[in-house]
């Protein structure tokens, strides 16, 4: 089970450096977007693999509150959004 939660990490580990080369340097502010709500995603996975790992539920509330900022997020800077200059 610790072999799984470790590679797991380590892809965990491995999609954020990507993504986060995609917020740094998206040409456009919408893939900058989507890479904070990649980033998110990966943070909420993170913290559930560590529930996994020590075996405690406490965090599940952190969880769902990430979840949550996150969707409200999205969807308001998508909502007033503005174009990009070409």
């Amino acid at each position: 089970m610790t072999v799984i939660l470790v590679v797991s990490g380590a892809l965990l580990f491995t999609s954020s450096l990507l993504i986060g080369y995609r917020v740094l340097a998206g040409p456009s502010s919408l893939d900058r977007l989507v890479g904070v709500d990649a980033l998110l995603a990966i943070a909420i996975c993170g913290v559930a693999i560590w529930m996994v790992y020590t075996r405690d539920t406490t965090l599940a509330p952190a969880v769902v509150a990430l979840a949550l900022v996150g969707f409200i997020g999205s969807v308001s800077v998508a909502r007033f959004r503005v174009r990009d200059e070409e």
